[in-house]
Parts: C-alpha cells; structure tokens; sequence
C-alpha cells in the first residue's frame, strides 16, 4: 500500500513557488529520505502532506485516501516530529507524554509512556519540567511523543538535531526498529551519513522542484561513470590481472603486493563478475572494498548542476 501520495503539489507566495509541482510515492514499510538545501522546499511540503498549510494546486493522499484537514483519522495513524519544538514547557515529560497519550486515546497510558521514556532515555528525568530540558532532550522528547501511541507512519523533520553522537545512534537504532516492525517513515534531515545508513530511497528537491529520486544506490551511481574496486588477495595468480584487464567493462586496473585495483564503468554491480574470474584463477579473497561517492557527494553534484540548469534557464551568466 502506498502511505504518501502527492500529485503535482504547489505552494506559491505571489509569484514565487515554494513547492513546484512535486510528486512523491512513499510505499508501506519503507524508510524515505527527503532532501534538498536550506529553503529547498522540504518542510513547505512536510507541512502540506500533514494537512497544516494549504497546497495552491495538486493533491496529498495519505494511507490510499483523499486527505484533507478534516482527515483527523488519517492524521491520527501518523507520529510527526517537526524541526523546531513546540513543548508544553510547565509540564513534565511525563505529564507531557501522558497529554498526548490522553489525546489518541492509548490502551494503558501509563504503560506505554512509561516504555518510550525508557526507550528514549528519559525514564530518569520523566518529572523534570520539559522547559528545563536540553536542545536533545527536547528533541528526544518530541519523537517519545511521536511513538506514544505506536503510530503506522513517521514523519521526522531532521530528528537527531542537537543531539551528541551516542544520541543520534539511539535515535536511528529506534528508525531501524520501527521500520523492523514494518512501519513507513519519511526522514528530512542535513545529515546526511544518517540517511545514507537507514533510508531505502532518496528524493531531492531544490528550488521547490524534486531533481532527483531513486534507491540510495540509484542516487549515488547517477552522478559516476566510473567505480574503483579494492580487492585484496591472498596471493596473485599469473595470468589474473590480464584476464581482469580483458573484460569490456573494466577500464584500468593494477596490483599493489597482494591487493588488485579495478575502475570498473559504473553501468551496474560488475563484484560478481571480478569474483568469479579471481576464483576460476584459484584465487583466495580476503577483502572486497566498493569505493564509490557518497550520498554527501551526489546531493552536492546534483543540486549545484541544478541551480545551475535554473541559471542558465534564467539568462544568468
């Protein structure tokens, strides 16, 4: 089933178009990572998906159906924690928790509140007022209130901001769960090693217009011709580097002691083809190293030859 549906989804302020015509497809059980440079258009579209500002064309479904702000049904099977938190400063994260848990009407309130406090680390300071709270607390707390009442989609706008490395592991220990559990979630955040680590496929937007979207491999394979693969053996039979050197689709390789360097085109996965010719020589693999770009390195490849397509598309220079 499919939990997001947009269709050609704009936002305009006058003239100028926040969110321009944006299509995304988000499946059941998947993790989607949402992209895009400071003032792309992530949180413009987070914020019409969730029925809290009104597209100026296009359509958002949620779960297989017409969504709209009367939708509090729909609304209610999604746990969102937005970019800036907006906590009831008075109460305490128990109490806090406990509100909400009230709100969606959870089975055994105090049970269930008293679970994601543990799971989020914050069972020990569960009475200390939310005001009193750390950047990452505060943000621990948002998602805690996002999981109280277990819900079927995640949507998380840069969820592990403020918070210290063994944080940001805790948090996406608690993605991978949820998502184990078969839950969909769609991710917005800057960090991008984050995204690389849990989200199945990546949409970018910029300048309100989504540039790209596919698989993470998808994603990061558009950008390269060429992928170097380090394979290090036990010993080097004769006559392998020549026959590796042969293939159609290798275009350099070398040895260095017991390691073979390979360029390889970066039309498709070629590892179970160099595996299988080392082995037919008899040879033995200790290591088998892809050296790719990174997701960090397509975002940037992808959004500056984009700025500049709109550039020229402009008359600029």
């Amino acid at each position: 089933m499919t939990v997001i549906r947009t269709r050609n989804l704009t936002k305009r302020y006058g003239d100028h178009p926040a969110v321009n015509g944006v299509n995304l497809e988000i499946d059941s059980g998947e993790i989607y990572g949402f992209l895009g440079p400071n003032g792309a258009g992530k949180t413009t579209t987070i914020m019409m998906i969730l029925g809290l500002l009104k597209p100026t064309a296009g359509e958002v479904s949620l779960f297989g159906r017409s969504s709209s702000r009367e939708r509090a049904d729909l609304r209610s099977r999604i746990g969102v924690v937005t970019e800036s938190q907006h906590l009831y400063n008075d109460m305490t994260a128990y109490e806090y928790l406990m509100f909400f848990a009230d709100f969606y009407r959870v089975a055994d309130k105090q049970g269930k509140v008293n679970e994601v406090l543990s799971r989020l680390g914050l069972y020990q300071v569960r009475n200390r007022l939310a005001g009193a709270f750390s950047k990452g607390m505060r943000q621990k707390l948002a998602l805690a209130r996002a999981l109280v009442h277990d819900p079927d989609l995640l949507i998380l706008d840069e969820p592990v901001s403020g918070l210290d490395p063994r944080g940001v592991k805790e948090i996406r220990d608690i993605i991978l769960e949820e998502n184990s559990k078969g839950k969909s979630l769609l991710i917005s955040s800057h960090i991008l090693s984050e995204i690389e680590k849990t989200c199945h496929r990546v949409g970018i937007i910029n300048k309100g217009v989504m540039v790209a979207e596919d698989t993470m491999d998808g994603i990061k394979r558009s950008i390269a011709s060429e992928i170097r693969l380090e394979v290090v053996l036990e010993a080097i039979p004769n006559g392998l580097l020549d026959k590796i050197t042969d293939m159609p689709f290798v275009v350099s390789s070398e040895i260095q002691n017991d390691t073979i360097w390979v360029t390889v085109k970066a039309d498709r996965d070629h590892r179970g083809e160099i595996s299988r010719a080392i082995m037919e020589f008899g040879g033995v693999i200790l290591k088998f190293v892809v050296h790719e770009v990174s997701l960090e390195e397509a975002f940037i490849t992808i959004t500056e030859s984009n700025l500049s397509r709109l550039m020229r598309g402009a008359g600029a220079p």
